[in-house]
């Protein structure tokens, strides 16, 4: 006899095959690939009057006198990645924010050869929602508008590009206590599938399934420096497992 599915048991088919490639913790680490050297730029391209190695981290910085000409990206040179596990520790100041491109590509521009559009990991100094570290923006629009998911959501988007949120993984508090502010902070990006999840410190705090016109299923990865305000960002143990 032929089972006919609703739309609801399809959702909850979805979510929990979503829950089982992303435990609520992060997996133990194995298989990394090392990205950066923690000595020079190989690898890498950037502007270099912003970006350097310094005391074997990645360093981003503007300054009053020396500005970004708009959104300005550090670009891992070393492949595109569809399905992977990447993982990282940063810090910054709270003048600005960085960001962590996957799944992008590159548009190059008259003023600006260092561009970079698709998902992005935002990446703050606070810890107040929603302006945290965590969310997925759309970078450059071509996977949504703006925020397409924010920190502490489990989320479905449609066929119809409608999202739908299921669950809340953290709330502020709780955010709170596992934000490290003007420290370092762990960061584990799970991509497998339409299936998008980040960590903070070991806890999943988004879990995004994009099924929308725009999901991206494949890229480059890359660091931003915002334009704006002056600021700094640091990045350290930048790695890679291909899933």
């Amino acid at each position: 006899m032929m089972r006919i599915l609703t739309g609801a048991v399809l959702l909850a088919g979805l979510m929990s095959m979503a829950a089982e490639e992303c435990p609520l913790t992060a997996p133990a680490e194995s298989g990394m690939k090392s990205l950066f050297n923690g000595k020079d730029m190989t690898g890498w391209d950037g502007d270099t009057t912003l970006w350097k190695v310094k005391d074997g981290v990645i360093r981003g910085e503007t300054t009053p006198e020396v500005k970004a000409k708009g959104n300005t990206f550090l670009i891992c040179e070393q492949g595109t990645f569809k399905d992977f596990e990447l993982r990282l520790s940063y810090r910054l100041n709270a003048s600005n924010n960085s960001g962590i491109q996957y799944r992008s590509k590159k548009i190059e521009n008259a003023k600006n050869k260092w561009i970079v559009r698709g998902y992005q990991h935002e990446i703050r100094n606070q810890n107040k929602f929603p302006n945290v570290s965590g969310f997925i923006y759309s970078e450059g629009g071509i996977a949504g508008r703006g925020r397409v998911c924010l920190c502490g959501e489990k989320a479905v988007r449609g066929a119809d590009d409608k999202k739908t949120v299921t669950e809340t993984l953290i709330d502020n508090d709780g955010y709170k206590k596992l934000f490290k502010l003007d420290d370092w902070n762990d960061v584990v990006i799970i991509a497998k599938g339409n299936n998008l999840c980040h960590y903070l410190n070991g806890r999943k705090i988004l879990d995004y399934t994009d099924n929308g016109s725009k999901a991206l299923k494949e890229g480059i990865l890359a660091l931003q420096l915002h334009a704006g305000k002056p600021m700094w960002a640091e990045y350290k143990n930048v790695r890679i497992k291909e899933l």
